[in-house]
């Protein structure tokens, strides 16, 4: 690559950092691959230490981040923060990279300046999963307070597809994730994985315990619920549920003896007991998904749906000559057990290594080596737009 990568001034636009989640990670990656990069996001509520995790040079926010306890309602100024995004000015950047799963993708660039926007994935709430959403509005005034959404989520929709038009080049966290950028907005994009810390999660390859392990925090689209109703059917397999949240208390009341609630876990005591453990069964639908790279990474082979990020993250016996996991093709705790049963059934064809190496597909190096040839070769040659064939 000949374009000298250290030169370029690159603006980092981030919907927002309440915490320090998966996309989060993929700014710090960012800010990692382009040292004097300064950030521009909504709302920080980051700690200290976590705001120091991100390196980053200067973290900018817009006004709305001074509003009085923000933090509790940010989420629902999604219409007030289409016209805060457009407020940036990141014209002195050479370059805008955004990490978007809703806004960031409409900050306003100038016609010489690329702008290449990282989706995670288009506004579910505002695209194919609407319905679900506005059908989960409850309580009092129901119908007032869907017809409110409603009108909101049709008015974002509008912003939402025009924005996108202003995007010079789309990258996707997966081929899932492709497919949904060109449902929605017909615009092609290629694909970067995301990045996973694998060299944290090191390979265990000594005798493992036996128990089957699943980790996250305890909210119903994670579908833990359906991972515990499999594990009451099979009460001579124990299951280990690392996490904590507003399901814990359903749970464990439908839990059987089998089932033991570790709670929320330090990083380090959460990955032994992953390394320990027979298998780790993840049964959201993801659009990547980390955690099943995570495990992995410990040697650890998945029990996972087999749609979403997690079809292109884990290899599935009887399709991969090296399979590192068991699909279940439905949600439900039946496809869940025979999942279980299959992997009893063939565990002497599951190797720590081969699962580490595969892990190790998506890991920090990768990414930001993949994101600078990208942004380097795109400086070169120019950006392909990617825009529909008119």
């Amino acid at each position: 690559m000949s374009y000298d990568i250290s030169e370029l001034d690159v603006g980092i636009v981030h919907d927002w950092l309440p915490l320090l989640g998966g996309a989060e990670k993929v700014v710090q990656q960012f800010v990692s691959a382009f040292p004097e990069s300064e950030i521009y996001t909504l709302f920080n509520f980051l700690s200290e230490e976590d705001t120091a995790f991100l390196n980053a040079k200067k973290i900018n926010v817009s006004k709305l981040n001074k509003l009085p306890f923000v933090e509790r309602y940010y989420r629902n100024m999604l219409l007030m923060c289409t016209r805060h995004i457009e407020q940036f000015d990141v014209s002195k950047h050479d370059i805008v990279l955004s990490s978007s799963a809703a806004l960031a993708k409409g900050v306003l660039t100038s016609v010489d300046q690329p702008h290449i926007s990282y989706i995670h994935s288009p506004a579910r709430y505002a695209w194919d999963l609407s319905h679900e959403y506005i059908n989960d509005i409850q309580g009092r005034f129901t119908f007032l307070k869907r017809e409110i959404a409603k009108e909101l989520i049709y008015r974002f929709r509008a912003w939402d597809a025009r924005s996108i038009n202003t995007v010079d080049t789309i990258l996707a966290n997966s081929n899932f994730i492709q497919r949904r950028i060109y449902k929605v907005y017909k615009r092609k994009s290629k694909v970067i994985y995301p990045p996973v810390n694998i060299d944290k999660f090191s390979l265990n390859t000594d005798t493992r315990e036996n128990y089957y392990v699943t980790a996250s925090r305890l909210v119903a689209y994670k579908k833990i619920d359906l991972i515990v109703k499999a594990f009451t059917k099979k009460t001579d397999q124990k299951l280990v549920v690392i996490g904590d949240g507003p399901e814990l208390a359903n749970l464990k009341r439908i839990a059987t003896p089998n089932i033991e609630f570790v709670g929320y876990q330090e990083l380090d005591d959460m990955i032994k007991i992953i390394q320990l453990a027979k298998a780790f069964v993840f049964a959201a639908f993801e659009d990547f998904g980390i955690l099943p790279v995570e495990a992995q990474a410990c040697g650890t082979p998945v029990i996972c749906y087999g749609f979403g990020g997690t079809s292109e993250t884990v290899k599935p016996l009887g399709q991969s000559e090296n399979p590192t996991g068991v699909w279940f093709l439905k949600q439900d705790p039946e496809h869940i057990l025979e999942a279980v049963e299959k992997f009893e059934q063939n565990i002497d064809k599951f190797s720590e290594t081969e699962c580490r190496k595969n892990a190790e597909y998506f890991s920090n190096e990768r990414f930001r080596n993949e994101i600078t040839d990208f942004i380097g070769n795109g400086m070169e040659n120019g950006f392909d737009s990617g825009s529909p064939v008119l």
